[in-house]
């Protein structure tokens, strides 16, 4: 772990982690810790692991120079990761196969996941299939209906997909159905949380496994550039893929680490799901830990609005939250509308489809780049890609033809 994580309480980053949970869960979350602590300092471990990223999921994936964007700007060399080419389409898969390796350890059989934008979902459904495992993946109901395809791929690849409809019907009510779950079947199952949240160790062993985007960013820029980069970027909904691009440079103080969060259509509005850059989120417990939360004076938690449901989250990893508080993590906070743009902008100059939730790391890199120089290298890293936001997307930019093409087929399918 980074030096300027350690010497907190074990599951502590300042004031921020912890574990809160019902005490039946105590001796899981015992074993799992346990697990997983001797896995991380196992060489043999760690090689098995990257040996099914890179012979399965594809890694490593490339440091892509953005020479169009980088000559539209005229300022700061522009690189994107491209964790898009990832197996399943997003860095979640890097999670899921070391907590598979995790669960073969712990002899369970059975994965639960919840899911928001469903990249987690469907690569959880991926490992299942290919570890052999039963997989039930939690749902919003409102998610189901922004990322149908994503649904469509998960029950295909023999996962269950529960709707679940309590709340806002997103993220955040999916994580407190996986919970219940857990709680309830936990002898022979593993709840695979996909972001550095919930009670400890989930949000250390999730940044762990998702290390491996940094530790790459820094070969390849080294091979690329001689030199490590001025500033990286990345979108933050829990927290995943940005501490996996991070974590490698905490220690780093001369690069600068700068989170995107959903702006929604902005901070005035309400409609949002900024907790740090909007200083909306107050500190609370909630799912099992500490941290940042969106809520009222009362504590109960407030409804989000996101573009992209892969960030439309109340809470944010206690590792963020701290990594916030002491400055050495800046955020900032992208609305709807620059994030299309954003979205619209890396499409045509590069060919490169990013995620909706990807496209806010490009919003905010694109509102800062002015002061940027020529001598700045910039790494953004591209935790997804766009084919799964083809409706919202669609929807969002005003295409004709495409409204008309979902109108054609909605009618022949209800024929």
């Amino acid at each position: 772990m980074a030096k300027i994580l350690e010497g907190f309480p074990e599951g502590y980053y300042g004031e921020y982690g912890g574990r809160f949970v019902p005490e039946l869960l105590i001796p899981v979350l015992d074993e799992l810790k346990d697990c997983f602590g001797k896995a991380k300092i196992d060489d043999s471990f760690f090689e098995e692991y990257y040996n099914l990223l890179k012979d399965y999921c594809g890694r490593e994936t490339p440091l892509t120079y953005a020479e169009n964007l980088t000559e539209y700007f005229g300022k700061g060399k522009i690189y994107i990761k491209r964790e898009d080419l990832n197996h399943s389409g997003a860095h979640k898969i890097n999670n899921v196969i070391g907590q598979g390796l995790i669960m073969k350890k712990l002899g369970k059989k059975r994965v639960i996941a919840e899911t928001g934008a469903g990249q987690h979902g469907v690569a959880t459904a991926i490992m299942a299939a290919k570890m052999g495992f039963k997989a039930v993946i939690y749902m919003g109901a409102e998610d189901i209906e922004r990322q149908y395809p994503n649904v469509f791929w998960m029950r295909n690849l023999g996962a269950e997909v529960i709707s679940v409809k309590d709340g806002t019907a997103t993220l955040k009510d999916a994580i407190n159905e996986a919970m219940r779950d857990w709680a309830a079947n936990f002898e022979d199952t593993h709840y695979c949380l996909g972001t550095t949240c919930g009670p400890h160790p989930f949000p250390e062993m999730v940044m762990y496994f998702q290390s491996v985007i940094g530790k790459e960013i820094r070969k390849q820029v080294m091979q690329k550039e001689n030199r490590l980069p001025d500033r990286v970027y990345a979108c933050l909904g829990g927290g995943s893929n940005s501490l996996g691009a991070f974590h490698e440079f905490l220690d780093e103080k001369d690069v600068r680490l700068i989170a995107a969060e959903a702006g929604g259509k902005g901070k005035e509005s309400g409609q949002h799901a900024s907790r740090l850059a909007y200083q909306t989120g107050k500190t609370g417990i909630a799912q099992g830990y500490k941290t940042k939360f969106l809520q009222n004076s009362d504590g109960q938690m407030l409804d989000t609005w996101s573009i992209s449901a892969g960030l439309d989250y109340i809470g944010v990893s206690p590792i963020c939250a701290y990594l916030s508080e002491i400055g050495r993590m800046e955020t900032a906070a992208a609305e709807d509308n620059e994030v299309i743009n954003a979205f619209s902008l890396v499409s045509r100059k590069e060919g490169i489809i990013p995620a909706l939730e990807s496209s806010h790391a490009f919003a905010v890199m694109i509102k800062d780049i002015e002061t940027t120089t020529k001598e700045d290298i910039i790494v953004v890293n591209m935790s997804g890609r766009g084919d799964k936001d083809i409706f919202n997307i669609g929807e969002a930019l005003s295409d004709e033809k495409w409204k008309e093409f979902v109108k054609q087929r909605g009618d022949g399918y209800g024929s």
